[in-house]
C-alpha cells in the first residue's frame, strides 16, 4: 500500500438519487462548524437499558427501530466520553435523520461512564479492553441483533476492532475515529506516568483527544469538555477506564502466526482522523496494515481531535457513501453538503476546460484503500 496520502476531495461516485423529504424530527440547533454547544449533551427519542453482560453491567441507548434485516449501528465512545458527549452531535444532525430511520442505533456507554452512574466498590475489578469486547456479543444476543455496523472513537474504536477480529461474522462494517491499535510501550508508559504526577485526570484526559495548539487555541472547547467530564462522569470510575485503556493489548494488525495467515479486520472499513489530531500517525499506520480492498481513509481538514462532533455534516456524508457501498440506502437523500457542491459545479462548469475535467476524473479514481479525502 502506498504509504503517501492524496489530498483529494471527497467526490460523489455513486450520485446520490432523492426521494421525498422525510417526516421531521427533532434535532440539536446548529452551530458554526468547527463549535460544540451545550445542546451535544442532549438525548433525542430514546429508550436507555441496563444490561447483564458476561463481565457486568453495560449501560445501553437505543434509538429508532431499523428495517427489515438490516444491521444495526452500534457506537462505542472514548475515554473521558460518553454517548452524549461523543456521539449526540452526529446523531441529532439534521441529515444524519435519514440513517437513523433506516438503521435501529445501539449507543453503548463503557461499565460507570454513563451520567449518574454510581462508585463502584473498593476492589473492584474493572474489565479490561479484550472483556469490554467480550461483553458486546451478549448486548447484540439481548436484542436479538444478527449483525451491526460499528461507529467507534479512540478506546471505542479499539473495542469495537477487537470484537470484529473475535466475532468477524457480527460486524458487516466498521467506523473507526482515531483508532490507536498498539499498546503503550514502555516510553509512552513512563511519559504517561510523569504527565499524570504533573496534570489532573481531566487534563490528562483532554491531552489525548486534542492537539497542543487545540488545547491552546480553543479554550471554550477545552472548558466544554472539561466541565462534561467533572459533572457527567464519575472521576474514580473514570480513571478505572483510563487505566484499561493503557493497559491495552496490541491488536496485531498485519502480523502474521506459524501456519496461520496476518491479522486483519475482515469488514468494509472506514478510518477517520482529523489533520491535526494527535492521532494522525497511529491511524495512518493502522490503515497500512489493514487490506486496501477493504478500507478507505478518511482525514478531514480544519479539524482536531473529535471530527464526529465539530465535523458532522461532512461525517454524515461520508458515512451514507460508506453505508451505500456496502449495499445499503441506495437512493438516500442528498445531504446539503452535497447539494451545495452540486449547485456550486452546476453554475461553473461551463468554464472548466478539458484539463480542469480530466483532474477531476484522475482525483475521483484514486486507488481503492489508498486514498485520503480532505474536506
Amino acid at each position: 500500500m502506498a504509504s503517501e496520502l492524496q489530498d483529494i476531495q471527497l467526490t460523489e461516485a455513486k450520485p446520490l438519487l432523492v426521494e421525498n423529504v422525510p417526516t421531521p424530527v427533532p434535532v440539536i440547533p446548529e452551530t458554526a462548524e468547527g463549535e460544540v454547544s451545550a445542546e451535544t449533551f442532549i438525548d433525542v427519542e430514546s429508550k436507555e437499558h441496563d444490561i447483564q453482560t458476561g463481565y457486568g453491567l453495560l449501560h445501553v441507548t437505543v434509538r429508532g427501530s431499523g428495517k427489515g434485516n438490516r444491521p444495526a449501528i452500534l457506537t462505542y465512545h472514548d475515554i473521558g466520553l460518553n454517548h452524549k458527549s461523543c456521539f449526540n452531535a452526529l446523531f441529532n444532525y439534521e441529515d444524519m435523520q435519514e440513517i437513523i430511520k433506516n438503521f435501529a442505533v445501539y449507543h453503548i456507554d463503557a461499565p460507570g461512564q454513563q451520567p449518574g452512574a454510581p462508585l463502584f466498590p473498593q476492589g473492584y475489578q474493572y474489565p479490561s479492553m479484550d472483556q469490554l469486547a467480550d461483553m458486546l456479543p451478549g448486548v447484540m444476543t439481548h436484542f436479538s441483533l444478527k449483525s451491526i455496523i460499528g461507529i467507534g472513537v479512540g478506546a471505542g474504536s479499539y473495542v469495537l476492532a477487537r470484537m470484529a477480529m473475535n466475532n468477524p461474522s457480527l460486524v458487516e462494517g466498521l467506523v473507526l475515529i482515531n483508532i490507536e491499535p498498539h499498546a503503550k510501550g514502555w516510553f509512552d508508559w513512563a511519559a504517561s506516568k510523569i504527565t499524570n504526577l504533573t496534570n489532573t485526570l481531566t487534563d490528562t484526559v483532554l491531552s489525548h483527544h486534542f492537539s497542543q495548539s487545540e488545547l491552546s487555541n480553543n479554550a471554550d472547547l477545552m472548558q466544554t469538555y472539561k466541565q462534561h467530564m467533572l459533572e457527567e462522569i464519575n472521576q474514580q470510575n473514570l480513571s478505572l477506564f483510563v487505566n484499561a485503556y493503557n493497559s491495552r493489548r496490541d491488536l496485531d494488525l498485519g502480523k502474521a502466526s506459524l501456519g496461520q495467515p496476518a491479522k486483519t479486520l475482515k469488514c468494509p472499513v472506514m478510518l477517520v482522523v482529523g489533520d491535526s489530531s494527535p492521532m494522525v500517525d497511529a491511524v495512518v499506520e493502522c490503515n497500512s496494515k489493514l487490506d486496501p480492498t477493504q478500507t478507505s481513509f478518511l482525514k478531514m481538514s480544519d479539524c482536531g481531535g473529535l471530527p464526529q462532533c465539530v465535523q458532522p455534516a461532512k461525517l454524515t456524508e461520508a458515512f451514507k457513501y460508506f453505508v451505500q457501498g456496502m449495499g445499503y440506502m441506495p437512493s438516500a437523500m442528498l445531504t446539503r453538503l452535497s447539494r451545495s457542491r452540486t449547485a456550486s459545479r452546476s453554475s461553473s462548469i461551463s468554464g472548466e476546460d478539458g484539463r480542469t475535467r480530466a483532474r477531476t476524473r484522475t482525483n475521483s479514481e484514486s486507488k481503492e484503500g489508498q486514498y485520503a479525502e480532505v474536506f
